[in-house]
């Protein structure tokens, strides 16, 4: 069987398997997350062991180390996707909704329900725990998925899946409703998206490389984004002791996420004072600093720091590493203009106690997720009470930032008459 039959056969299954489950109850779908959790706590150790294989091979192959911390999964990291697929459990039924519910002139009783995509083809990057994310917010919203994890986490992906699909059995639910693409070649992501006759929508979670390739080459619409650089400006209104610990949390506590702060942006005349507080704090956690010209001179006043002049690159880098933009900007404006420049639309904030400046902010940076004095760390969908997201939008079609559970779904309109007919 050729590589193109194979992945067909796969997207053709999954179609089939999908009109059974959009048929399950909102109640059974949710046994299944319970069902998954459970298996997920017993077979922690065969889950482990396949990773420490996807491991093994990552250090040979010299991942970095920010890479290999998206690859594990130990205990700890399991234990939490339990935890989460029960609380995703506990939230509404999506397809239970309905909506925009009015009564015309004609005596019409017109409303939306909500309805499932159909069959989901997602292609992802290095971190398995996106295996049973998207298994679970596929199945509570009804769709069928086809997944294509990369090569770096085909063992622990592969053992992910084969659990979700023993979930559904034990549930009733066909486990053709979730298929893996057992394979590591670029070709089975490209026969992917081909299948425009049998799956609905390419989310595609990674890289800047692998989102351009999937619009290049899909026949199928597809939900780009999760490439973040992020902006978070200081404004000369801010309170200079509080914005620390929020830059701090944006930049530290996962360096390696999408949402993860790169650049700061500091008014003028507060920089003198800002800018060596900031870089003694973070230089603390191990961040290295690339500065613009304004900037690099305070930056290197602290001792014993990794301070960098910024290269004609670096503001335009998602770093997903310890290391941190620093510009000095002349007024708001100069920072928007910068933003408006460099973001990559997913998340940008200001810190200010000026809420006329906060409110033109909010209005003129069109990014998915735009905050006043908060860190970025929240562009995520359970941070953000969805539940949890299969992936962050930064387009404008269908949705926008995190994708939870109402954005995996489309809706139909109903409308109930008493034997009407249009005059």
């Amino acid at each position: 069987m050729s590589l193109q039959d194979e992945v067909r056969g796969l997207a053709s299954a999954a179609r089939r398997a999908s009109a059974a489950l959009k048929r399950a109850s909102g109640e059974v779908r949710d046994a299944f997350l319970g069902v998954l959790a459970s298996l997920l706590e017993n077979r922690v150790g065969e889950i482990e062991s396949a990773n420490r294989s996807d491991l093994a091979a990552g250090e040979i192959a010299g991942m970095a180390p920010a890479m290999l911390d998206r690859l594990l999964l130990d205990t700890r990291r399991i234990g939490a996707i339990a935890q989460d697929l029960r609380q995703l459990a506990r939230l509404p039924d999506p397809l239970a909704e309905r909506f925009d519910a009015r009564t015309l002139d004609s005596g019409l009783q017109v409303h939306k329900r909500r309805v499932p995509l159909g069959v989901l083809g997602v292609i992802y990057e290095s971190r398995p725990n996106v295996t049973i994310d998207v298994a679970a917010l596929a199945i509570k919203t009804g769709n069928a998925a086809v997944l294509r994890g990369g090569k770096e986490a085909i063992a622990s992906n592969r053992v992910l899946l084969g659990i979700a699909r023993e979930a559904l059995a034990d549930c009733g639910l066909p486990a053709d409703a979730l298929q893996f693409v057992d394979r590591s070649e670029r070709e089975a992501s490209l026969a992917l998206l081909q299948q425009d006759d049998l799956i609905d929508l390419i989310i595609p979670r990674g890289g800047a490389g692998l989102h351009a390739f999937c619009r290049q080459h899909s026949r199928i619409p597809v939900i780009t984004g999760g490439i973040g650089i992020c902006h978070l400006y200081v404004d000369r209104h801010a309170d200079l002791e509080r914005a620390l610990p929020v830059i701090r949390n944006a930049k530290v506590q996962r360096p390696t996420v999408c949402n993860a702060l790169d650049t700061v942006l500091v008014h003028r005349e507060v920089a003198a004072r800002f800018v060596p507080a900031l870089v003694a704090l973070l230089g603390g956690d191990g961040v290295e600093f690339r500065c613009d010209d304004a900037s690099l001179p305070l930056a290197d006043a602290v001792p014993e720091m990794r301070v960098r002049p910024a290269g004609p690159q670096d503001f335009d880098t998602e770093w997903l590493a310890l290391v941190l933009g620093i510009r000095v900007v002349d007024d708001a404006e100069a920072a928007m203009a910068h933003i408006e420049r460099h973001s990559s639309g997913h998340s940008d904030g200001i810190l200010s106690e000026n809420p006329e400046l906060a409110a033109t902010f909010l209005e003129r940076i069109d990014s998915a997720a735009v905050y006043w004095n908060a860190s970025t760390r929240f562009t995520d969908g359970g941070a953000l009470g969805l539940g949890a997201e299969v992936a962050i939008s930064t387009q404008r079609l269908h949705a926008r930032g995190p994708m939870g559970l109402a954005e995996l779904t489309s809706y139909k309109w109903v409308i109930e008459g008493d034997y009407h007919v249009r005059c």
